[in-house]
């Protein structure tokens, strides 16, 4: 059931992010983000969640969850992958992503998980964003 909460959510996001290339492809954007949630059935997954999982894990969900459908509203606004508005609401779903994961690997197997092991300096990705690093740079 963790595993098929987390990949239902990949499946949205890979959604959201496809939709977010090119929002002017789409007709009805509100409609698509929408529709990349239900397809996704992340809906469904997350109540198993909420049923079967312990606290911990449940909250971590729905921390994740909250985030996801911060990514999908600015994806229905118009908000591209490359713009400020979508990386602002992108980098904490990342974040939320791996704090679900941090939280699964402890409960199931009692070891600790950090970016430090990855090569990174944070879960969230913003140091290896290329937008977010030059609008970092760039004092703004």
């Amino acid at each position: 059931m963790y595993i098929e909460f987390i990949s239902a959510a990949g499946v949205c996001h890979a959604r959201l992010r496809q939709i977010a290339q090119d929002p002017g492809a789409e007709t009805d954007l509100d409609a698509a983000t929408r529709a990349a949630l239900s397809d996704a059935a992340i809906h469904e997954v997350r109540e198993r969640l909420f049923i079967d999982a312990t606290t911990t894990i449940a909250g971590a969900g729905q921390a994740m969850f909250a985030r996801l459908r911060s990514l999908q509203r600015v994806v229905a606004t118009g908000a591209s992958s490359n713009s400020p508005a979508f990386h602002e609401v992108y980098h904490p779903y990342r974040a939320a992503v791996w704090a679900y994961r941090v939280a699964v690997r402890d409960e199931l197997e009692g070891l600790p998980l950090s970016p430090a092991g990855f090569g990174w300096g944070e879960w969230d990705g913003k140091d290896r964003c290329a937008l977010c690093g030059e609008a970092g740079a760039g004092g703004g």
